[in-house]
């Protein structure tokens, strides 16, 4: 419960800090592709179903993978963007290690699409409850934890 706040405060000190104004980088592109890497995380939330189910999508993984994969390009534009050899292989570097990670995530998705035979979050809420199909996914959820916490570098 202590650790809730983390990122809020992590959020609150890193726009308290100093700008620093970059003069050989491409400016809007640069400070524009965090913003957009948010947006898409926030965009992830509304997949989660709710006990009122407000928005339901039909194709909610399919939005998940989709809302994912894009975040590559941000890195990508953010690497690209600040004209620095070091900052674009670093950024290079991100993308192979987040398309690796993709590849393993997409396929996992795939499997428990299968048994549950539909992209619906609300489906998958609801086949939950059933403790056949919790046994049988308990192998699946711990790939894909582990592939969830590869991609995002926690350790």
């Amino acid at each position: 419960m202590m650790g809730i706040l983390q990122p809020f405060c992590d959020a609150i000190k890193l726009f308290s800090k100093e700008q620093v104004y970059l003069n050989y980088s491409n400016y809007y592109s640069f400070y524009f592709s965090p913003v957009v890497k948010f947006m898409l995380s926030l965009m992830i939330w509304m997949l989660i179903p709710y006990i009122f189910n407000m928005i339901n999508f039909n194709l909610g993984l399919l939005f998940f993978l989709k809302c994912t994969s894009i975040g590559v390009y941000t890195l990508l534009i953010a690497g690209w963007s600040s004209n620095k050899n070091y900052s674009l292989l670093g950024g290079l570097r991100a993308v192979a290690q987040t398309i690796s990670y993709e590849v393993k995530l997409s396929l996992i998705l795939m499997s428990s699409i299968i048994l549950i035979m539909d992209f619906n979050m609300i489906k998958f809420k609801e086949y939950q409850y059933l403790i056949w199909l919790k046994n049988m996914m308990m192998p699946l959820k711990m790939c894909f934890l582990s592939s969830l916490m590869a991609k995002t570098n926690r350790p």
